[in-house]
C-alpha cells in the first residue's frame, strides 16, 4: 500500500472514531433536512453487499470504509465513488458484521444491516472487533449526557437498547476493575432510565460483562425509590451486580458470578428503595443482600448454600428458589412456580440470523430455565420471517396491519404514539417489546379507548412495554372481551414486565376508568407496575387529584388467572378489584394515593367506610389465594384527616385466604387503621401484620355492585371483534 493510501486510510480512521456516535437513519426514510436515505441490500448468492444513500456534501467522492461493528476498532478502506451506489464484492463473511461509513467533506452517515432492521435506538455491540471497555464507555456517555442519571431522565422520551454479542475465543467485555460496583475503580456499566441490557448469546454465559450498576439520584444518590424503568436480561455478570432499583426493573435470566450487595454504598444517608423484580437467575459464588429494600419478588433463581436473611424491610417473597431465606415475618418461601412461561428474547443463532427464542409453558418449576449448556425448552422463530420489526414513529396502521397478516411484532426502543389501540386478535401473537418501549396515547381526542386490546385467544404473549396516557381513555390495556369465556388451560395467555402509567408526563387532565383489565380466562402475569404518578414533569400537590384520573389499576373478571410480582399504587378507588375465581397471587405491592385531599372525596362502600382498600376481593367471589402482600400508607398531600380503614377486603368464604400480610406508614399523618376486614391493628401504632385470614371473624365489606367499563366504552370508530 502506498504512503498516500496509508495517510488517507489513516484520516479516515480518525474520521471513523469521531463519527462513532453519529446517528443513522431506516432505509425508507427521505432525506429531509439532515435525514438522508441511506439502504443496504446483501445478495447472499454472490456475497455482496450493495449500498446507496442519498446527496450530501458539497463536493468531491464519497468514501467508503468497512468495519466489523458500529464501533470496530480497526477498518478499510474498501473504496470511493463519485455515484450514489457502491458495491462491495469481498465483505466480511457474516452479513452483520459490515459496517460501513460513507464520508463526504466533513460529514459521515452509517449504513448497516442492523441498523436497517432495528434503527437508531439499538446499540450492537462485537467483541470480536471491539476492546472490551468500548461498550461501557458509549453506555456510561449516554448516562451522562442525556441527562438519564438525574431526575429529569424520569420524564424523558428517549429510549434505547444495547446488545452484545456473544464473546469468542475466550474474550469478555469486562475491561477489569475492582470492589464494589458503584466505585469507580469497579469500571462498572451505569445503566440509566428507559435502557436495557441484552445478550445475544443462547445462553447467559455466552456474554460475559463486568460489573453493572444503577445509581440512585436521590438523597445524595442513596434513595433509589424513584430508580425506575431499565431492565438486564440474558447475559453473565463477572464481578459486581449492584442493582438499585425500585418498581419496573426486570433482571432475568442472569448468571451472576459475584456479587457484593444489591444497594450500593455512594452517599451520605443509609439506602433505600422500593421493590423490584429478578428471575430465571443463578448467582454461583455469593449470596446477595437486599438490605435498604422495603419489599422484593424473587422467582425461579438458584443461591449458593445456606438459608439465612438476604435482607428486606417488609414483603420478600421468594417462589421457587433453590437455597431460598427460611420463613419469618417478612420472608415468604414458596417451594415451586405453580405455572409460568418465561418472557422471550432475541439472539443471534448459529447460522448467524436473529432469532427470537420463545420458551415453553413450564408447571411446579424449581430454579432456573436453562443450564450451562441448554438453552432451555421452547420455540425459535427467525425474526426476518415471522416478526415485524418497529421503529420510533411507526403508528397503530402498521403494526395492526401487520398483525392481521400474521407477523409478530418485535418493538425497538421508542415512543410510539397511537391514533387507535394495538388490536391482538390472533391466536399465539406476541408483542415483545425492547429498552422499555412506550405505547403512548397522545393529547388527542380521536382514541378514546386504549393503547392495547388483547382478544380472548389462546397464547397471547404481551411482555416489555410501557402503557402510557396524555389522552382521557377508558382502559389503558384490555385482555378478553366483556363475554369472555373460553378456557385457555392449555395455552394460556401471558403478560411479562409490563408497565402502565397514568400521570407524571402530560400537562391536560385526564380521566381513565381502569388502567388494565383481565377478563379473559388463564391469564398469567409475571411481573406488572400499575401506577398512577405520585410525582411527575407537571406541578403536583392539589392538582393532580383532578388533573390525573383513574379510578381501579386492575380488575380481575377471568377465572383462573395468577399473578407473580403485582405493583400497584396510588389509584383513586379499589387499587386491585377482583371478581373472578380460583385468582392467585404470589407478592403484592402497595401505597394509596397520596394526594386525596379530604375524607369525604375518598370513601367507600356508600361513603361509609374510610378510603378504599388495596386488594379487594368481591364478596361473589368462593375461592382465592394471595400470599406476601404489603400496603404502605403514604398521605402526604391530604388535610391531615385523610386515613384508610382496611389495608386488604375479602369475603369470609372458606376457600378464599390472605397469608402474610403487612401494613405501615411511611410518611404523613393518616393511617391505614386495619390489616384486614376491620382487623389486625392500625399503623398508628406501628407495623402490622396478619399470617393468615381465612373465613375468620372480621367484618365482611357490604356487598357493592361495582361498575364496569362496557361496549358504550368503545370508540365508535373502530371495531374491536375483528
Amino acid at each position: 500500500m502506498s504512503k498516500k493510501m496509508i495517510d488517507v486510510l489513516a484520516s479516515f480512521v480518525c474520521v471513523l472514531i469521531l463519527c462513532s456516535f453519529v446517528s443513522a437513519y431506516s432505509m425508507n426514510e427521505k432525506a429531509q433536512g439532515n435525514k438522508i436515505e441511506r439502504k443496504i441490500i446483501y445478495n447472499k448468492n454472490k456475497r455482496s453487499i450493495t449500498l446507496s444513500w442519498s446527496s450530501f456534501g458539497s463536493s468531491g467522492n464519497y468514501i467508503i470504509i468497512r468495519g466489523g461493528s458500529r464501533l470496530a476498532s480497526e477498518s478499510v478502506l474498501v473504496g470511493s465513488t463519485s455515484k450514489l451506489i457502491f458495491t462491495d464484492n469481498k465483505p466480511n463473511a457474516d452479513k452483520y458484521e459490515n459496517y460501513y461509513k460513507v464520508t463526504r467533506n466533513d460529514m459521515t452517515i452509517i449504513i448497516s444491516l442492523e441498523n436497517q432492521i432495528f434503527g437508531d435506538n439499538m446499540y450492537f455491540y462485537d467483541r470480536k472487533y471491539e476492546k472490551a471497555e468500548t461498550a461501557r464507555n458509549e453506555i456510561n456517555s449516554h448516562f451522562g449526557s442525556v441527562g438519564l442519571g438525574g431526575a429529569n431522565g424520569e420524564w424523558t422520551t428517549k429510549r434505547q437498547a444495547y446488545y452484545f454479542k456473544p464473546n469468542i475465543n475466550g474474550q469478555t467485555y469486562d475491561s477489569g476493575g475492582s470492589g464494589s460496583a458503584s466505585s469507580t475503580e469497579a469500571n462498572a456499566i451505569e445503566l440509566g432510565f428507559y435502557s436495557h441490557i441484552g445478550g445475544l448469546g443462547k445462553l447467559p454465559s455466552d456474554v460475559k460483562l463486568g460489573a453493572i450498576f444503577t445509581r440512585p439520584h436521590l438523597s445524595g444518590g442513596a434513595n433509589a425509590t424513584c430508580t425506575f424503568w431499565r431492565s438486564v436480561e440474558n447475559v453473565e455478570v463477572m464481578r459486581d451486580f449492584s442493582w438499585t432499583v425500585s418498581q419496573s426493573t426486570s433482571a432475568r435470566r442472569l448468571l451472576i458470578k459475584s456479587t457484593s450487595k444489591y444497594i450500593s454504598d455512594i452517599g451520605d444517608t443509609n439506602f433505600w428503595g422500593s421493590g423490584g423484580f429478578i428471575a430465571d437467575t443463578h448467582y454461583t459464588t455469593n449470596r446477595p443482600n437486599w438490605g435498604g429494600q422495603q419489599q422484593w419478588y424473587t422467582r425461579n433463581t438458584i443461591f449458593p448454600l445456606g438459608s439465612g436473611n438476604m435482607g428486606g424491610s417488609y414483603n420478600m417473597v421468594w417462589q421457587g428458589c433453590v437455597n431460598q431465606p427460611q420463613e419469618n415475618e417478612s420472608n415468604t418461601s414458596i417451594s415451586t412456580t405453580p405455572i409460568i412461561r418465561e418472557k422471550p428474547f432475541l439472539f443471534i443463532d448459529k447460522d448467524g440470523d436473529y432469532k427470537v427464542f420463545v420458551p415453553a409453558w413450564q408447571k411446579d418449576r424449581l430454579g432456573v430455565s436453562w443450564s450451562a449448556t441448554d438453552m432451555g425448552k421452547g420455540e425459535i422463530q427467525d425474526l426476518l420471517r415471522h416478526w415485524y420489526v418497529t421503529k420510533e414513529g411507526d403508528t397503530n396502521v402498521e403494526i395492526n396491519s401487520a398483525l392481521k397478516a400474521g407477523k409478530n411484532i418485535f418493538f425497538t426502543p421508542g415512543h410510539y404514539s397511537l391514533d387507535a389501540p394495538i388490536q391482538v386478535n390472533r391466536k399465539d401473537a406476541i408483542l415483545l417489546g425492547a429498552g422499555i418501549a412506550s405505547v403512548t396515547l397522545e393529547p388527542t381526542e380521536k382514541n378514546t379507548w386504549g393503547c392495547v386490546y388483547a382478544d380472548d385467544k389462546d397464547g397471547i404473549i404481551i411482555a416489555g412495554l410501557l402503557m402510557d396516557s396524555f389522552n382521557s381513555t377508558t382502559y389503558q390495556i384490555r385482555i378478553g372481551n366483556e363475554g369472555a369465556n373460553t378456557s385457555h388451560a392449555v395455552n394460556p395467555i401471558l403478560f411479562s414486565d409490563i408497565t402502565c402509567r397514568v400521570g407524571g408526563v402530560q400537562s391536560k387532565n385526564i380521566q381513565i376508568q381502569v388502567s388494565m383489565q383481565i377478563n379473559s380466562n388463564n391469564v398469567v402475569g409475571d411481573h406488572f407496575w400499575l401506577w398512577r404518578a405520585d410525582h411527575g414533569s407537571q406541578k403536583g400537590g392539589d392538582a393532580r387529584w383532578t388533573r390525573d384520573r383513574c379510578k381501579n389499576g386492575l380488575i380481575v373478571k377471568g377465572n383462573d388467572v395468577t399473578l407473580y410480582a403485582l405493583f400497584v399504587e396510588h389509584f383513586q378507588e379499589y387499587e386491585v378489584l377482583w371478581l373472578g375465581e380460583r385468582g392467585k397471587t404470589y407478592f403484592f405491592q402497595n401505597e394509596p394515593p397520596y394526594d386525596a385531599p379530604n375524607q369525604k372525596s375518598w370513601s367507600s362502600q356508600g361513603g361509609s367506610v374510610d378510603g378504599y382498600a388495596a386488594f379487594k376481593v368481591a364478596n361473589t367471589v368462593k375461592e382465592h389465594h394471595t400470599t406476601g402482600m404489603g400496603s404502605y400508607a403514604v398521605f402526604t398531600g391530604t388535610d391531615g384527616n385523610v386515613n384508610k380503614k382496611n389495608g386488604f377486603e375479602i369475603p369470609n368464604s372458606p376457600n378464599v385466604k390472605l397469608e402474610k400480610m403487612c401494613i405501615t406508614r411511611f410518611a404523613g399523618s393518616g393511617n391505614i387503621q386495619n390489616v384486614i376486614n376491620s382487623t389486625g391493628g392500625s399503623t398508628a401504632t406501628g407495623t402490622k401484620r396478619v399470617a393468615l385470614y381465612n373465613n375468620k371473624e372480621g367484618t365482611q365489606p357490604f356487598d357493592e355492585e361495582f361498575v364496569l367499563p362496557n361496549r358504550e366504552s368503545y370508540p365508535s370508530y373502530i371495531s374491536m371483534e375483528k
